[in-house]
């Protein structure tokens, strides 16, 4: 088994085969340690992490599962992750205090993390070789040839050769098998058209310490979570490393994501750039009045690339190989572990019994594609509500949405799992209509997604006004059927989400009583293995 790639994705899928028994050639051009962005976890990214280490039998890699075990197991260059917060911003007007949303994320579920990936990469990747994983970093692949009868052959640069019975490329957007397979679609078929400027940066100051980012009143710091300050036709990204007491990390990533159409890219290097945006967003601006680049800025031509094909005769393209959409929501990890999770099992069974066909992997295939779907709506949509405050109100709701909900899907897999040891319960999970849907058991909340982007679609055309659709859109959400009332997520004035112990009371009771079934047993399942984990650990920490 050749995997082409030691970033973050390729390493936790040779830890993955290696620990099964799995022969496994780790092939990169790079070296470790190394810069990579994807540094923001959510909720369903964590609860893959421990799902995969039960899985797959790999306890390493839970220590990847919740900021406390990062710290403890694996680096202390990283930050902590207790909500997601996104400041509304018209250009040279002060922020209006009103304009601003926060998801609080659920005291049930862990504290997320802000990566510092060049640590958590070089830890996956040591993961790998502990377990028996040949890596050979350093080495350029110049050819594969890919024989769909009997393996695959790579060619280095420096003349080396490998064989293998089966090839992954999880390399990135110069996928050599994209490349020589011709398996890009061109043009790409997202509807999101973006790019980006991004860096590391030293003494950006807490936004909550400026004069308007104290003004909110929102339940949680915006310097404990991801900020995003949002605007037409762009966001900007604030991660900080060194917001916690525990942190021996200074920096903070920052990136800048614009749509070239709204926003050209022009003849400015990538500084100044930043720094006529800042002039134009004064209250963004005083959170970087003292701030300056740690490393050197990249500059991005537009970010959004697909592959009409992933899976083939001997061959996979996993996440990023295969197609990009945007870093908006942080669900680069989550799509890269989903293709970990569910690619994985079939490797190891068709290392065992020599059956490498097509229609094994073909579901591999459908999840890829899906993912690529669903987080092009998101983007999508969401650039288009960035227009109007009123319309982002309510597009962040159906965000937030499918960040709990899709949560709560994989820990009740995960319970499930934990209680009887049954592979089963994860087969079960990919038995759906929407393949990459956040929340695929509910079909009215599908129906809702594609509500969104059809009424976002009206209002990119010019065919509907923005006020119009966030009130139709409201509305939807106000008759959901999959979402506890306590959650308020179809009311307006409720900018912060705040899924607070009393709520989660109340939606364990709306769970057994009016959700619908499949919905209730789901949400029950997943709430009452947290609560009782909860309990477990806290009476750990108690023991003498």
């Amino acid at each position: 088994m050749a995997i082409l790639g030691a970033g973050i994705a390729g390493s936790m899928l040779a830890a993955v085969l290696a620990r099964n028994g799995v022969r496994v050639l780790l092939v990169d051009a790079g070296l470790h340690p190394r810069f990579a962005v994807g540094e923001s976890t959510i909720p369903y990214t964590s609860a893959l992490v421990r799902l995969i280490a039960a899985r797959y039998h790999v306890p390493e890699i839970a220590a990847l599962a919740t900021y406390a075990d990062i710290r403890d197991n694996v680096s202390r260059n990283c930050g902590h992750k207790k909500n997601f917060g996104f400041v509304y911003h018209r250009p040279g007007l002060t922020q209006n205090p009103a304009e601003a949303n926060q998801l609080v994320l659920p005291v049930a579920l862990q504290t997320e993390t802000h990566l510092f990936r060049q640590d958590v990469d070089a830890y996956l990747y040591n993961v790998a070789l502990k377990y028996g994983a040949d890596a050979r970093t350093g080495v350029r692949i110049a050819e594969v040839d890919v024989d769909g009868g009997s393996g695959v052959v790579l060619q280095a640069q420096s003349g080396e050769r490998f064989e293998a019975e089966y090839i992954v490329d999880a390399s990135g957007f110069r996928s050599p098998l994209a490349e020589r397979l011709s398996l890009r679609e061109e043009p790409t078929r997202a509807r999101s058209h973006t790019r980006s400027l991004f860096t590391h940066m030293i003494g950006v100051k807490p936004y909550d310490e400026t004069p308007t980012g104290g003004l909110q009143g929102q339940p949680s710091r915006w310097h404990d979570g991801t900020l995003h300050h949002i605007f037409d036709g762009g966001w900007l990204w604030v991660i900080p490393f060194d917001n916690t007491k525990d942190s021996l990390n200074p920096l903070c990533s920052v990136g800048l994501t614009l749509d070239p159409r709204v926003h050209p890219k022009g003849d400015l290097g990538p500084q100044e750039e930043f720094d006529a945006f800042l002039a134009r967003f004064p209250d963004v601006a005083k959170q970087f009045k003292n701030a300056r680049a740690a490393r050197p800025w990249v500059s991005t031509g537009r970010l959004q690339y697909s592959s009409k094909q992933v899976i083939g005769d001997r061959f996979c393209l996993t996440s990023h190989a295969a197609g990009f959409i945007d870093a908006l929501y942080s669900r680069g990890l989550t799509n890269s572990f989903e293709v970990v999770n569910a690619l994985a099992g079939r490797l190891i069974e068709a290392s065992r019994d020599g059956d490498w066909s097509l229609e094994r992997f073909q579901y591999v295939e459908e999840l890829q594609q899906g993912l690529f779907d669903v987080h092009d709506d998101l983007v999508y949509t969401s650039f288009v509500a960035f227009r109007d405050y009123d319309l982002w109100n309510a597009v962040f709701r159906t965000w937030a949405l499918s960040t709990v909900l899709a949560a709560l899907t994989l820990e009740n897999a995960y319970f499930a799992f934990e209680r009887d040891g049954r592979d089963e319960v994860f087969q079960a999970l990919e038995q759906v209509r929407y393949p990459g849907s956040p929340f695929p058991v509910s079909e009215a909340y599908n129906e809702m997604r594609f509500t969104a982007l059809e009424l976002c679609r009206q209002v990119d055309s010019g065919t509907l006004d923005p006020k119009v659709a966030a009130n139709r859109l409201f509305q939807v959400l106000r008759e959901a059927d999959y979402v506890p009332e306590a959650f308020k997520i179809g009311v307006p004035e409720e900018h912060y989400i705040y899924i607070t112990p009393p709520k989660m009371v109340q939606a364990a009771k709306w769970a057994g009583t009016k959700a619908p079934k499949e919905v209730g047993e789901l949400m029950h399942g997943a709430m009452s293995g947290l609560v009782k984990e909860r309990v477990r650990n806290l009476v750990l920490r108690l023991r003498p």
